[in-house]
């Protein structure tokens, strides 16, 4: 399963050159529109999702960073303790690594997390989250990884739903 710490290293290194291009092509909180429901706009986040504790004065980031690293460490363990056979959970047990340690370099360096996916739904017109809050490569891998997780644990051993017993 040590193999599965290189797809860890991959999304890192997707989630950081992204965050260099967009850094280096893109004025701040200017949205260059890729389609009717996508925007690249490069804003700076210093809380978590959906900018929880952006206003807290400062002493969220090392707490983040904190988090990020003890979560990575329990997932890696994790991680390596699998058996052959159980891919699904190691890609996405890998997909959060990656996605937590992209996340844990902006704050450590940065002091906060670079965004800049930015989507809208027009035939929703939700005033809160219309446009969409913007989320970044890192975001993304640790959606999909909790995403395969959740379906993993709705699984049973013989690969049936746990509700159908």
């Amino acid at each position: 399963m040590v193999g599965w710490l290189w797809f860890s290293l991959l999304v890192l290194a997707l989630d950081q050159g992204s965050k260099w291009l967009v850094q280096t092509t893109l004025e701040a909180y200017q949205p260059y529109v890729v389609t009717s429901f996508l925007n690249w706009t490069l804003m700076y986040n210093n809380g978590a999702a959906f900018s929880f504790l952006s206003d807290a004065g400062g002493w969220q980031r090392w707490f983040f960073v904190v988090v990020a690293l003890g979560m990575s460490l329990v997932l890696c363990i994790w991680l390596l303790r699998l058996k052959a056979g159980e891919g699904w959970l190691a890609a996405g047990l890998s997909l959060i690594v990656g996605g937590a340690l992209g996340n844990l370099v902006d704050r450590a360096l940065l002091g906060h997390v670079v965004d800049f996916i930015q989507v809208s739904i027009p035939a929703i017109r939700l005033a809160i989250f219309n446009p969409w809050p913007a989320f970044n490569i890192a975001d993304s891998a640790i959606f999909l990884g909790v995403a395969i997780l959740l379906i993993m644990g709705l699984r049973s051993e013989d690969g049936t739903r746990t509700d159908e017993a």
